[in-house]
């Protein structure tokens, strides 16, 4: 234990534990309302994925695990393409991703991953997961403009003024402020609430759909989560002051994340990715204690049982998660310009330009592969031809 890390009894852990699911649980029920899925299911999955990846590492990464906003936009146009059950057994693709990647980790370190994903790469990547579902934002706030810049103005006003752990809940303080302004001037569904069982099992999904096509169209959106991953366990290395990329080994988070992502695929469930927000909480409590994260998980899957919480979750108003779009995915393409810019990528470099413009051009502007039966598009698309042309293009220029 560091000198730093608060020591607590066992009472404590289960409060702080319950207080960084608060923390990490608007945005993990988020993603699951985006793309049609059960939240209840999504608080599950989140759950036992990590227990599973505290089970891969040891008990000793505090990491928890929730639903990753990469996955939005790709999960709504493969479920077009190839129904529900296709997008989620498509998912098993970033499962796979995950565990090559901690296999090539543990044979050859990290130069190699450096290597074949610079922040040349990586950045524009980014930028497209956020910027691809823009357009969807716009039209669900335009549903109702004032729960839409309500929620987004209180979204925006806790990330600049407010301090300590409300901070870290930007977005669950939004969905909190739009609920409320909408059951007051408008219309709540609460009938459907009232209706709702107190206990309730998720809506599980098991993918009945065993085709090549929807996996190789995941498979190159996970290369962005996958690099979260990695500075993602850097950052929790600095919180906790151990560095757990040693031990356990990076190897064993990065097939922690893939085991939990294949759980999310048999029970209809969106990938996890490990959580920055809680991480977050994690520097401000100074208690890292991997326990405590596992509490979080339990108190999490105790909640999906829960049948009115889903119910509650789904009768919040489409405006009010699109007010919240609008910041959230902003923001994710933001972070791929600070990757940028943290890199210090040189967008004066010919070759750095072209890989930067052409990504970008191609995730945009919707281009389509069409191989016989199989079509590859949006993020996937631009995803691979950014890693082929950092490959080829000469690094002289």
């Amino acid at each position: 234990m560091t000198s730093s890390e608060v020591h607590l009894s066992a009472s404590r852990q289960v409060i702080v534990g319950v207080q960084y699911l608060f923390v990490a649980f608007g945005a993990t029920v988020l993603v699951p309302l985006l793309v049609g899925l059960d939240p209840s299911t999504a608080l599950f999955s989140a759950g036992v994925g990590t227990l599973l990846f505290h089970l891969v590492t040891k008990g000793r990464v505090p990491i928890f695990l929730g639903s990753s906003f990469a996955f939005i936009a790709p999960i709504i146009s493969a479920t077009e393409l190839y129904g529900l059950s296709g997008a989620l057994f498509g998912i098993v693709g970033v499962a796979l991703v995950y565990f090559v990647m901690a296999g090539l980790v543990r044979a050859f370190g990290m130069k190699f991953i450096h290597k074949l994903f610079p922040p040349a790469v990586i950045g524009p990547i980014i930028m497209l997961i956020g910027l691809s579902l823009s357009s969807s934002a716009v039209k669900m706030a335009a549903e109702n403009w004032w729960l839409a810049m309500a929620s987004l103005a209180t979204a925006i006003v806790v990330t600049l003024y407010v301090k300590g752990l409300l901070k870290l809940i930007p977005i669950f303080c939004g969905i909190v402020v739009g609920y409320a302004l909408d059951a007051t001037f408008f219309e709540v569904d609460y009938q459907s609430i009232a209706d709702a069982p107190w206990f309730a099992l998720p809506q599980l999904i098991t993918p009945t759909t065993f085709e090549w096509q929807p996996i190789l169209f995941m498979i190159p959106v996970a290369i962005a989560p996958v690099i979260e991953h990695i500075g993602d366990v850097y950052v929790v290395n600095s919180v906790a002051e151990k560095d757990f990329t040693k031990d356990p080994g990076l190897h064993r988070t990065l097939a922690g994340d893939g085991l939990a992502c294949f759980f999310a695929a048999c029970v209809g469930a969106p990938p996890v990715t490990t959580y920055s927000e809680v991480t977050g909480a994690m520097s401000l409590t100074k208690v890292c204690q991997p326990r405590v994260l596992q509490i979080a998980a339990v108190t999490g899957i105790v909640f999906s049982l829960v049948g009115k919480v889903s119910a509650l979750l789904r009768s919040i108003d489409p405006a009010v998660l699109g007010g919240i779009m609008l910041l959230l995915f902003g923001t994710i393409a933001g972070a791929g310009v600070k990757n940028l810019l943290e890199h210090k990528v040189d967008l004066s470099n010919a070759r750095n330009l072209v890989i930067v413009s052409v990504t970008l051009t191609i995730g945009i502007g919707g281009a389509v592969l069409q191989l016989g039966s199989f079509t590859m598009q949006g993020i996937g698309l631009a995803a691979i031809v950014a890693v082929v042309l950092n490959q080829l293009l000469p690094k002289t220029h």
